[in-house]
């Protein structure tokens, strides 16, 4: 499966903001975002030329896909469905965004981010509904309980995440720290989700 290997660090100075791609260190005085505020390269310090509308857009679109942690083909295939949906386009793509499985187990957690959510969910650590599930795009209904496997409940690194993690972030989701599960109880609405972004330009994007 393709992936991004490159710095993660990288994306965040290229949409001169916090992607919080790295965990705990997207928190600290380590983050390179605190020095170097401004896009990567040989000239991005200096690069002062005007952005287009479809360049604003266009910016937009590759902030959400980076933080949800995507590809350009998943990425597509999640607007494509939204697009499906009855509603508002733009909203159905970040409630489906925030339903995928990886999404879920790093909002609950289990996980400093949602690259090391992915890892979980594809190491087979994850059950949904007491079935072991192995993908990180697959979508979570309400209703659904997630849990850690039981051979895997000891891991440092869920337990670490979890002890900084604050309880009840998120009104759809219930955890209990103590049997490393959680339960995805609704779909949230748009206003509930933290993300600070605009998804009806990546619709705008999209419709050309």
């Amino acid at each position: 499966m393709a992936r991004y290997t490159g710095s993660v660090c990288k994306l965040c100075r290229r949409e001169k903001q916090k992607l919080y791609l790295k965990g705990q260190k997207c928190l600290t005085e380590k983050c390179p975002l605190e020095k170097r505020n401004y896009p990567p390269g040989q000239h991005g310090s200096s690069r002062r030329s005007k952005i287009s509308e479809y360049g604003i857009q266009l910016r937009e679109k590759q902030k959400i896909k980076r933080i949800y942690g995507l590809l350009e083909t998943q990425f597509h295939n999640s607007f494509e469905k939204a697009s499906r949906q009855k509603g508002i386009t733009g909203e159905n793509l970040v409630k489906l965004l925030e339903r995928r499985l990886d999404n879920v187990v790093y909002r609950f957690g289990f996980a400093p981010s949602r690259k090391s959510s992915r890892q979980l969910v594809r190491h087979r650590h994850i059950l949904v509904n007491d079935v072991l599930v192995d993908i990180p795009s697959f979508i979570v209904a309400p209703g659904d309980v997630i849990k850690i496997k039981e051979k895997s409940k000891k891991l440092d690194a869920i337990h670490n995440s979890l002890k900084r993690t604050k309880d009840s972030q998120y009104s759809w989701l219930q955890v209990d720290k103590a049997s490393l599960t959680g339960t995805f109880v609704q779909v949230p609405e748009r206003s509930e989700i933290p993300l600070n972004a605009n998804e009806q330009l990546v619709v705008e994007l999209y419709s050309k």
